[in-house]
């Protein structure tokens, strides 16, 4: 990233309420292009989505860093994220916990990432062929879990691997209508939500692709 691709993507994210300075750190320490192919590699500071394989898209950095902030990562935490595409916003995520484990069903996008991380010395990320929807519960419970795609509800399997005083943010919301991005706090006697703001991811599906 050159300081004026990267100062206009600060510039950005910030315009769109993301200020947490860890945050913005992570935003600048990794750079979206490599997670792009040639084709959008040149738009890859632009604030929108794009395209990746599979049909899937990269979600635009000023939702990534939105996202992130209301997780409010802990160096110490244990993240779990669904929906890994081709791996930008477990990068951001391995900047800020201990360890990352990402879920995707698509095997040609987890193989992507996999790559990707490697290629940029990301050793604290795990990628993993799977159902998201159900989680990890060989690896839970998980300090802060983050969705990336849009489920009617939040997902169960997901909520039971909150460890007590973990939160999750998650789109919630028919697929082809905007969703509204939540966040669940596990306490001692329940769960409590917060409406965040409307978002359009593509929604969350169960079972695994041998793509």
């Amino acid at each position: 990233m050159t300081p004026e691709n990267t100062m206009r993507l600060l510039v950005a994210v910030r315009t769109r309420g993301v200020l947490d300075t860890r945050v913005l750190t992570a935003i600048e320490q990794v750079d979206r292009a490599a997670f792009l192919s040639d084709t959008f590699a040149a738009r890859a500071y632009e604030d929108v989505p794009l395209p990746i394989a599979a049909g899937q898209t990269i979600s635009q950095p000023s939702i990534v860093g939105l996202m992130t902030q209301a997780l409010d990562i802990q160096p110490r935490d244990k993240v779990l994220e669904v929906g890994t595409g081709t791996g930008y916003q477990a990068a951001i995520l391995s900047k800020l916990a201990r360890r990352v484990y990402t879920v995707e069903r698509h095997r040609a996008l987890a193989r992507q990432a996999r790559d990707i991380h490697a290629g940029l010395g990301l050793t604290n990320i795990t990628q993993i062929t799977g159902d998201g929807s159900f989680g990890l519960p060989e690896q839970a419970p998980f300090d802060r879990i983050l969705v990336t795609a849009a489920a009617e509800d939040p997902p169960g399997p997901l909520l039971a691997q909150l460890r007590e005083g973990g939160s999750m943010v998650v789109p919630v919301g028919v697929s082809d209508h905007v969703q509204t991005l939540i966040k669940v706090t596990r306490g001692a006697d329940g769960y409590d939500y917060e409406e965040l703001s409307p978002v359009r991811f593509v929604p969350l599906v169960e079972g695994v692709e041998h793509d």
